[in-house]
């Protein structure tokens, strides 16, 4: 086994090749006489992961086909932010950075500094590291040196949003390759021109620096700047623009249930991100399904769901209380789900699900509470997600313990609100 087999069993990691393969695809499936028309490209993905390539020989431009396409060439494989190689030995292990932000496994910085322990040979063979986006970003443009976002920046670990710098020297000390930290960009300006025609989009169109998918989903959909932004899909985020004039803490706090990441114009974004979202609804009605099958009967958990749903929007309320925490939560890991206030009466389905929602909601709600936004200068919720979406007994209880104008229905798309930096940006050009 060589050392790439390695690199590849022991850790969470994609290969490029068939993201590009996939990207291209997406590109394939739209029409070309609008891709013709393409004045700005705007680009976004998952934070924290890391790649690697070598300067000049990151991809080859293949010509032959319907149109030009780039393919991966001197390129290691994507190792993602669901990576888990950094034990919580290793990273107690690592230098404090100089950030408010906490380090964590799957963070490009601390997979750096894992491949330097452990695969050092791999890290001679490249000269340069970004993001899936960054890679892809330098590729269209034929960059020299990676440029990436305060966004991504900071989801490495090791940056200072203030200073807008890397701890280089911290690093350095510790033995870091520094040379392959991506140079810094301004989220929303524009990385270069795209070097080749990409499906009839022509050569020369402008390419944003990539964002952060966090950040690009909630401009998405944050239409005005106290707007906050609710998700509720697996897991749950709730996300808000800070005052003007914000400045996080110079150290990390991982005991806050709050997390200030870079936003846009030099502004931060604060964060509840929960854990526990429709994945506790999906894990209760996968019990009850399992429980009907020990007592010999056999139903669809769809069936299972609606039914569920039908009976908590018939039971208005209920005395039951369900902390859904059932997967912990990053500042609280070791925190469990509990059910208290039980009696006779509130052991319906109906009470049990009315009380599993408020607890999905209320559980967010002690993390970011509607008095703290409403000192950020909060005025009104946007909900969206597919778990909130198809089901009206959350939509309920987010009204009721967000007591704003709630508006449900806005699809959260980090595609869409990297489409609107660059449009936006197009638009302002035009209007000077």
């Amino acid at each position: 086994m060589d050392l790439l087999d390695l690199f590849v069993l022991q850790g969470r990691e994609q290969d490029v090749s068939r993201i590009l393969q996939a990207l291209h695809e997406c590109l394939a499936a739209l029409p070309r006489q609008q891709l013709r028309s393409v004045v700005g490209i705007g680009v976004s993905g998952q934070m924290h992961g890391v790649v690697f390539w070598k300067t000049g020989q990151g991809c080859e431009w293949i010509e032959g086909g319907i149109t030009p396409v780039f393919e991966p060439r001197a390129v290691s494989h994507l190792v993602t932010w669901q990576d888990g190689r950094c034990s919580s030995e290793f990273l107690a292990s690592l230098p404090q950075p100089k950030s408010h932000l906490s380090v964590a496994t799957g963070f490009g910085c601390a997979t750096i500094f894992w491949l330097l322990k452990y695969c050092p040979e791999l890290l001679k063979s490249y000269d340069a590291a970004g993001t899936i986006h960054d890679y892809v970003v330098a590729m269209l443009c034929g960059l020299p040196r990676p440029l990436m976002s305060d966004q991504n920046a900071a989801s490495w670990g090791y940056f200072n949003t203030q200073s807008q710098s890397w701890n280089v020297e911290i690093l350095r000390s510790s033995g870091f390759p520094v040379h392959l930290l991506p140079d810094i960009a301004e989220p929303g300006s524009v990385a270069g021109r795209t070097s080749h025609m990409w499906f009839e989009i022509p050569e020369g169109t402008e390419v944003g620096v990539a964002l952060g998918d966090l950040q690009a989903s909630v401009y998405s959909c944050m239409a005005q700047r106290t707007d906050a932004v609710l998700n509720i899909s697996t897991s749950v985020q709730l996300a808000a623009s800070m005052p003007s004039g914000f400045q996080p803490g110079e150290t990390p706090d991982p005991t806050a249930p709050v997390a200030y990441f870079p936003y846009f114009g030099r502004t931060y974004l604060g964060v509840a991100a929960s854990l526990n979202g429709g994945n506790v609804l999906a894990t209760f009605v996968h019990m009850l399904v399992q429980w009907m099958a020990d007592l010999g009967l056999e139903v669809e958990e769809s069936t299972v769901y609606s039914c569920m749903i039908q009976a908590a929007v018939q039971q208005r309320d209920t005395h039951l209380t369900i902390t859904p925490t059932v997967l912990g939560e990053r500042h609280l890991p070791d925190q469990l789900a509990s059910v208290t206030r039980i009696s006779s009466s509130d052991l319906s389905l109906g009470h049990v699900t009315r009380a599993l929602c408020r607890g999905i909601v209320q559980n967010l709600h002690s993390m970011l509470p509607i008095q703290q936004l409403q000192e950020w200068g909060v005025e009104r919720v946007m909900g969206s997600g597919s778990a909130l979406s198809r089901n009206e007994v959350l939509k309920q209880e987010v009204q009721r313990a967000f007591p704003l104008p709630v508006s449900f229905g806005q699809d959260v798309d980090a595609a869409v609100g990297a489409a609107l930096v660059m449009l936006r940006r197009h638009l302002n050009q035009k209007e000077s």
